[in-house]
């Protein structure tokens, strides 16, 4: 029966070591990819409603400095 060399063993271990930590690393990021699309998802949502509010107390017709939260009218 042929076998391997110490040395091609040893390599071809830290080769399939070597993938799997890569493949661990890049579920990792997928997860924490995913996590941040929730977290961009709710930021959305929560501007949304607040932009809502806003448009129904100051009008459709104004525009906000978010600068200096001065409210203008926009002509038309």
């Amino acid at each position: 029966m042929k076998k391997l060399t110490k040395e091609e063993l040893q390599s071809l271990q830290k080769s399939i070591k070597d993938y799997n930590a890569i493949k661990l690393k890049l579920a990792e990021t997928v997860l924490h990819q995913q996590a941040i699309m929730g977290e961009i998802g709710m930021l959305k949502s929560q501007f949304l409603q607040q932009e809502k509010v806003l448009m129904d107390k100051y009008g459709k017709d104004s525009s906000i400095n978010t600068q200096t939260g001065e409210v203008t009218k926009i002509k038309k």
